[in-house]
């Protein structure tokens, strides 16, 4: 079965490059579509002992594993780490640019998962360990680390009853091929006992609960107090509203017209919005609608690094986060926040940061991608659900009048992350008990 995906795979391969190069081109970024690296060929040697390969595919993955991958540095590791999507590779060089350039942590783009380019990819490189970010289990990976007795760890696993119910689908057209796969794996980390029971019917032998990497993420100090200075200088209440993902921005701006111009009690003064789409390509779609609705805004980009535009934005009504990787100083700069891919069906973003900040969250109803974590902080008073945008901004003007009933959300949000760290140390713990050698019934 596994031969039988690989040919599929190579089938519809121009399919997948078709729909790389469209998404290269229209957010002009570099996807490496046929980079060597992407068939596992490089032209000079690998210059270090076995290093530990990470797989972060894309930008949310890349924040949760930095606490793990300082973890492995700090223990005498070289970290490899690979990649899917230019955001997450963007992402892990702002977040790890010290590591990357004394050559502590070196970047790669993923293979393709052809087997040749795997095997050859692990011939190169000859990691002593692979560990999976969450849910990234690839069939000739996961074979090709068995045959060079690599132990593969899925750490801060998540797998709802959707992936569950795809993945029974997709054994009964490939005879069991993700079960093979799934049972190939070395030790499957899981954030929580309903993911791992799921996990283990999957077909995973070995799994235990670790919780959610994404609990002990650090956000940067200085960008947080930054935020919070500029949110005093600019004497403004600000909501922000992180994270959306299409559709959402076009349900969004239209209340935002409505609103923005009713001033905020006591200050007297009209509130402030910054709106921080998910993903860059969207930005100029984004800066439209806001034209479309005459709405008084300035990009980002261009006044970050402008201490003389102080006084500008104190006229705007809106401002659109252009940038990529400054929710950190958004939130410090905000009394409330929306967390967007939760309005339309995309399964929800990270709110936890917002969180562990003690900015008070609301998210929508879909949320399938936190559902543990979002369950939880209802349970704890940590968070707001709401079923639309209307009612997400109409609370999140609500706290702007009642800061103490804000404040208390907040603080309740940041208690609530404190209790659930740890994964970091637990998954570190589950490593140093593997044996490299370990029979995975070979």
């Amino acid at each position: 079965m596994r031969l039988i995906y690989s040919i599929v795979l190579m089938l519809v391969a121009p399919l997948v490059w078709f729909g790389m190069g469209w998404r290269a081109r229209k957010t002009e970024g570099d996807w490496g579509i046929f980079a060597a690296e992407r068939f596992g060929c490089f032209p000079q040697p690998w210059d270090g002992r076995p290093p530990v390969w990470v797989h972060a595919v894309s930008v949310g993955e890349v924040r949760a594993a930095v606490p793990l991958i300082q973890s492995l540095l700090l223990k005498g590791d070289r970290v490899l780490l690979t990649h899917m999507t230019p955001t997450g590779r963007a992402e892990a060089r702002r977040l790890l640019a010290r590591e990357i350039s004394d050559g502590q942590v070196r970047q790669q783009w993923i293979p393709y998962d052809f087997y040749g380019s795997m095997n050859r990819f692990l011939r190169h490189f000859s990691p002593r360990l692979v560990i999976l970010i969450e849910r990234e289990v690839w069939p000739n990976l996961v074979h090709a680390a068995r045959v060079r007795r690599v132990p593969v760890i899925l750490a801060s696993a998540r797998f709802s009853e959707r992936s569950a119910r795809q993945t029974r689908r997709i054994n009964q057209i490939f005879g069991g091929l993700l079960r093979d796969t799934y049972s190939g794996l070395t030790k499957v980390l899981a954030q929580t006992p309903e993911d791992a029971r799921r996990l283990f019917d999957a077909g995973a032998p070995d799994v235990s609960v670790c919780g959610n990497l994404k609990f002990d993420v650090t956000l940067p100090v200085v960008a947080v107090q930054g935020g919070q200075a500029w949110h005093e200088r600019i004497a403004r209440p600000t909501v922000v509203i992180a994270s959306t993902r299409e559709g959402e921005d076009a349900r969004f701006v239209p209340l935002i017209a409505e609103q923005v111009r009713q001033p905020i009690e006591p200050a007297g003064v009209p509130p402030l919005f910054v709106l921080v789409p998910r993903h860059p390509e969207r930005f100029d779609q984004a800066a439209g609608l806001l034209d479309s609705h005459r709405l008084r805004y300035v990009r980002w980009s261009m006044i970050r690094d402008d201490p003389a535009a102080l006084d500008d934005v104190k006229e705007m009504e809106v401002i659109l986060g252009d940038t990529m990787g400054e929710l950190p100083f958004f939130y410090g700069a905000s009394d409330a926040a929306i967390v967007g891919g939760s309005f339309e069906p995309h399964g929800g973003q990270n709110f936890i940061e917002a969180s562990a900040i003690g900015v008070p969250v609301l998210v929508g109803p879909h949320t399938r991608n936190f559902r543990d974590a979002v369950i939880s902080a209802l349970q704890a008073q940590a968070l707001v659900q709401v079923n639309d945008p209307e009612q997400a901004l109409m609370q999140a003007l609500q706290w702007l009048r009642e800061p103490d009933q804000a404040h208390q959300i907040g603080m309740a949000g940041k208690s609530w992350v404190a209790t659930h760290v740890g994964a970091t140390a637990r998954i570190s713990e589950a490593i140093a008990t593997l044996n490299p050698m370990d029979d995975q019934g070979f």
